[in-house]
């Protein structure tokens, strides 16, 4: 049995069209065959024509005596009785030769010789009169006419046959366009149209709509891949139900956990005290663990007690019993204890140690220890009435929250000794600056004091006179020295640009100096950070004070240049000094304050004076803000 061939679906179309196609071109060429024999036709009617007028030209000049335009008439009437002869395939000419078209061309040609013997040819026999030229010519155009009508019959035969092979052109294009739709209907309209209407039942909910197969072709390998989809999507519907609830029930835990994170996290950054930390966080795992109850605990540096910071759900007397617990007194506050979350059977505890939570009614106990960087800081403890099992998510969950946690109280750690150290900075330079100032001050007038005494008990009421003088003197500078500190201390930075605060700085100073201030601005350079903008303030503040108690100036310039690094100069006219000398550590007793204040932001100051020509102090800053950064850093970290 030989095997069984599968056309596809271009063969089958092709193979339909092609005995259409073959047809339509055999019946195109005949009809183009069929033209060219008109046309051929055509010229020979009108060359058969030709020759009957010629005739009629040739008999008027024999007529009117013109021997000598008869040779090239006679060669003209000979070149077109040769043309229907032979014919001419580049015009086109051709005789449509049949019997009838041979036998009157013969006759043409027997009375043309006849014609050209008698009247052309100059023959002794000729006639001397023209009596029967009449007739003769009338014979020769009555055989060309014969032959015209003869062609032209022809060539009508030729018409009909065109217009017969034209209408079976017509007729075999319409059957053909019938037939191909037919087809096209066959083997593409109605597969395609069983497919959408399986489709559209797909669309509806029916996955058990299916295709037939009806042929072997295209659609028949789209109909299966149609048919094997549709039963993949039907089996994977069956299980589609329990696997989107599935799905549905794990994104819901994920997003819980998610919730939870994003709380404890807000929690954390918004906590502002251990107690209010403590206390947030224990209601928040209490919810999201589903415990009964919840210990929060603290360790002490050696780990060797755990102080309870807050707890949710537990008997008053275990919150008492358990307010501090030494380390391994119970399975809460294991200082060995490993990493993680462990999950302890309260019934599996040992006699002996702290039975609150076996008394309490609990069955479970979850510890989970609470590290940073290898440091334990305290436990939190889930206790639950029933026996509970943590999964793995349940325990990335808890461990993640509890490490949020330690980082939230080492945050709030850290920025309490942050705070402890800036209050003790701010307080050592309080101190340096009463001690440098108006402690001198005060030393200076209880001397006076004593020598005031000392006049008085010698009556020298000039010299009393004098002292009181130098004490009220004392008592001004003292006073101006407090509200200068008050201002040095109410100082605040732009983050943005330093040039209002200095423009305030001077406008204070000339309220209380009566000094003309001058502030000039040199090109543009990056933002100074806020806490090295409050050093600079304070130093151009204390070369400002040196210039007001000790200069005796008529004008201060403050001259910032800003690229290619921050340089500040404090420039006056005074009376200046012998900055070699040592009366100037005695005289401007704020040089070293500003010399500290220097250093804590990386910065260097030079001072230079001349005496009676003035003063010049210059603050340069280091080239980068990393400068400031690390400088800050080692300032804080040396509390």
């Amino acid at each position: 049995m030989s095997p069984r061939v599968h056309w596809n679906l271009g063969a089958k179309l092709a193979m339909s069209a092609a005995p259409f196609a073959l047809l339509a071109l055999l019946s195109i060429s005949l009809t183009l065959w069929v033209s060219w024999q008109l046309d051929g036709g055509a010229a020979a009617v009108n060359e058969a024509g030709r020759m009957r007028m010629q005739s009629y030209r040739l008999s008027l000049m024999v007529a009117t005596g013109e021997p000598s335009a008869l040779p090239a008439a006679l060669h003209e009437f000979e070149h077109s009785l040769s043309l229907l002869r032979t014919g001419d395939p580049e015009r086109p000419l051709f005789m449509p030769w049949d019997n009838r078209i041979r036998e009157s061309f013969r006759q043409v040609e027997t009375a043309w010789h006849t014609y050209r013997a008698k009247w052309l040819d100059d023959d002794p026999g000729r006639p001397a009169s023209l009596d029967g030229l009449r007739g003769d010519t009338a014979t020769l155009s009555a055989r060309v006419d014969a032959l015209v009508a003869g062609i032209e019959a022809h060539m009508s035969r030729w018409t009909a046959l065109l217009h017969l092979l034209q209408f079976a052109t017509m007729a075999l294009a319409a059957l053909g366009a019938c037939v191909l739709l037919y087809i096209g209907y066959l083997f593409v309209i109605e597969p395609v149209g069983q497919l959408k209407q399986a489709i559209e039942r797909v669309q509806q909910g029916d996955l058990g709509a299916r295709v037939e197969r009806i042929t072997s072709d295209e659609f028949g390998t789209l109909a299966d891949g149609f048919n094997d989809m549709a039963g993949q999507m039907q089996m994977m519907y069956r299980n589609l139900e329990a696997r989107v609830a599935d799905k549905t029930a794990e994104l819901q835990e994920k997003g819980g956990r998610l919730a939870a994170l994003y709380d404890i996290t807000t929690l954390v950054s918004a906590a502002s005290s251990l107690d209010e930390l403590a206390r947030g966080f224990t209601r928040h795992i209490m919810r999201v663990t589903r415990a009964d109850g919840v210990a929060l605990r603290w360790s002490d540096e050696s780990s060797a007690r755990f102080l309870m910071l807050a707890s949710e759900g537990l008997p008053a007397y275990m919150t008492d019993g358990e307010r501090c617990v030494k380390s391994d007194e119970c399975h809460c506050g294991v200082p060995g204890a490993p990493a993680g979350a462990r999950v302890i059977p309260i019934r599996s505890m040992a006699e002996g140690g702290l039975q609150y939570c076996s008394e309490a009614g609990f069955e479970t106990l979850v510890a989970v220890p609470i590290r940073q960087q290898e440091r334990l800081m305290g436990e939190l403890d889930l206790f639950f009435h029933a026996s509970v099992t943590l999964s793995t998510a349940e325990h990335s969950l808890i461990e993640a929250l509890v490490a949020h946690l330690a980082s939230g109280m080492d945050n709030i750690r850290l920025n309490a000794l942050a705070k402890e150290a800036a209050v003790s900075q701010e307080r050592s330079f309080l101190a340096s600056e009463l001690h440098d100032s108006i402690a001198q001050s005060l030393a200076f007038m209880k001397m006076q004091v004593q020598m005031m005494r000392d006049a008085l008990s010698d009556g020298d009421a000039a010299q009393v006179d004098r002292i009181l003088g130098e004490l009220d003197a004392g008592v001004r500078e003292s006073y101006g020295d407090v509200r200068e500190l008050l201002l040095h201390f109410r100082t605040r930075a732009n983050a943005e640009d330093i040039e209002p605060a200095l423009l305030g700085t001077l406008r204070k100073f000339e309220q209380q100096s009566g000094v003309r201030a001058t502030l000039t601005m040199h090109e543009h350079g990056i933002p100074l950070p806020p806490d090295v903008q409050i050093q600079v303030l304070h130093i151009v503040q204390e070369a400002l004070s040196n210039v007001r108690k000790h200069a005796g100036a008529g004008q201060v310039w403050l001259d910032v240049q800003q690229q290619p690094q921050w340089r500040f100069e404090v420039r006056d006219d005074g009376s200046g000094f012998d900055h070699d000398g040592h009366g100037a550590d005695e005289t401007h007793v704020g040089m070293r304050i500003m010399n500290e204040r220097a250093e804590r932001i990386g910065a260097h100051i030079e001072v230079f004076s001349t005496p009676q020509r003035g003063t010049s102090v210059v603050l340069t800053l280091p080239h980068s803000a990393a400068a400031f950064g690390d400088a800050t850093l080692t300032e804080h970290a040396a509390p």
